[in-house]
């Protein structure tokens, strides 16, 4: 299973707020509650994130046997 649990560590050390995502970014809300409940995203979103954070797709994603 993929989970998105990096991500709001990531987001907490370089200083974004998932509303900085949302107004500044143009991130969809419902797209963080998908995020959050760790949902299927796009390829393009993850890019779209790693290059908003300026960091490597681990930093945002893992994956974690059931």
């Amino acid at each position: 299973m993929i989970v998105y649990t990096p991500l709001w560590e990531t987001m907490k050390q370089k200083g974004i707020s998932t509303y900085t995502l949302i107004n500044k970014y143009h991130i969809s809300s419902s797209t963080i509650h998908r995020l959050r409940h760790n949902l299927g995203v796009t390829t393009q979103l993850l890019d779209d994130l790693c290059g908003i954070l300026d960091c490597k797709i681990e930093d945002i994603v893992k994956y974690e046997k059931l």
